[in-house]
C-alpha cells in the first residue's frame, strides 16, 4: 500500500495529496476509504484528523484534515465563508472557446432509475461560481485551470460540460466515461490556500499525477 504524501503539517492542519480512486468515505458498496488511513496522519498527536471539505473519489490532490475540533469549526467556518481558494486542473474532452471566462449557473440535483443521479443547470437550483482559464492545448484536448468560488456538489464537471461545451475527460457521469489514457475523471485539486486570523495561512501545492503528464500536460 502506497503512503500518502503530506504537503502541508503544522499543530491545527495537514494537507494531504489524495490519490485518485480513493473515496473519502466508505462507498455503499463496501471496500478501502481514506478513513482506512486515519492512523497514519496522526503524525504523533493522539487523535487522527478528519477531513474538512470533500473531494470526489476520482479527484486527486489537495485534501485538507483538520487535527482537532476547534480547528475543524474554524476551517468549515473559511470555506462557508467562500474565503478559502482552490485551484484545480482538468483535462477538457475538446476544444475550448477563449481563453478565460467565469461559469454562472444555478445546479440542482437529479434523479433516475435508469441513470442513477446527477447534477443539472436549473432556475431553482443553487447558484454556482467558477472561474476558468486555458493553459494548453494537445491532440484535441484541453488542460483548464478552473477556480470555484462556490463548492457544488460536481460543480466543475457540471460547469465543464455546460459552459465549455465538453465534459472533463474520463467522466463517466457527465462524458464519455473512461478512455485509454484517462481510466478516471482528469480532475486534480492542484492548490488550496485557507486564511487564518493571527497566523500564516494554510497553503499546499499537489503535483500534477503522472497520468495527467501522460497525456501530455507535464508543466500545467
Amino acid at each position: 500500500m502506497n503512503s500518502i504524501p503530506v504537503l502541508f503539517e503544522d499543530g491545527e492542519a495537514l494537507v494531504i495529496d489524495k490519490p485518485a480512486g480513493l473515496p473519502i468515505e466508505r462507498p455503499r458498496a463496501g471496500g478501502p476509504c481514506l478513513e482506512d488511513r486515519a492512523a497514519e496522519f496522526r503524525l504523533g498527536f493522539a487523535r487522527s484528523p478528519v477531513p474538512v471539505h470533500r473531494i470526489d473519489t476520482d479527484t486527486s490532490g489537495c485534501l485538507l484534515l483538520a487535527r482537532n475540533p476547534k480547528a475543524l469549526k474554524r476551517f468549515n467556518a473559511a470555506f462557508e465563508a467562500r474565503q478559502v481558494e482552490k485551484v484545480y486542473l482538468g483535462v477538457v474532452a475538446g476544444p475550448v472557446e477563449g481563453e478565460a471566462g467565469t461559469i454562472e449557473l444555478a445546479l440542482t440535483k437529479i434523479s433516475s432509475a435508469e441513470k442513477g443521479w446527477r447534477m443539472i443547470p436549473a432556475k431553482k437550483g443553487k447558484q454556482s461560481i467558477t472561474h476558468w482559464r486555458k493553459l494548453a492545448e494537445r491532440d484535441g484536448l484541453t488542460l483548464v485551470e478552473f477556480r470555484p468560488e462556490t463548492g457544488r456538489t460536481h460543480q466543475i464537471r457540471v460547469h465543464a460540460l455546460a459552459g465549455l461545451g465538453a465534459a472533463l475527460l474520463g467522466d463517466p457521469v457527465y462524458g464519455a466515461g473512461p478512455v485509454p489514457g484517462a481510466q478516471r475523471t482528469m480532475l486534480h485539486a492542484a492548490e488550496l490556500t485557507v486564511p487564518r486570523e493571527g497566523k500564516a495561512p494554510v497553503h499546499a501545492r499537489a503535483p500534477l499525477p503522472a497520468d495527467f503528464a501522460a497525456l501530455g500536460f507535464g508543466h500545467g
